[in-house]
């Protein structure tokens, strides 16, 4: 059974934060770009950014699209980054 770590900064959250900071400079957009074709503020963006806030499944997938990758392949390269242990 995998252990899940409990803490907002465990380093799957870390991975998770880093991806998305690496997605939305690769779309080529500022906190404050996103923010607006999210319709939120920019301190939105910086908060799940930062691990102050979490994303949910909706608000992510949102994201996701605002930055041009589908939450499938945007799961994906997170995968990959994680290197789970596979199960038997």
């Amino acid at each position: 059974m995998l252990a899940v770590a409990k803490s907002i900064y465990s380093a799957e959250q870390v991975k998770l934060q880093a991806l998305l900071r690496q997605v939305r400079a690769e779309a080529n957009l500022t906190q404050v770009g996103l923010a607006g074709r999210l319709g939120k503020p920019q301190s939105f963006v910086s908060k799940y950014e930062s691990g102050e806030r979490r994303l949910d499944l909706v608000e992510l997938r949102s994201v996701c699209r605002c930055l041009g990758i589908s939450l499938t392949k945007f799961v994906e390269r997170f995968e990959s980054a994680s290197k789970y242990p596979k199960r038997r």
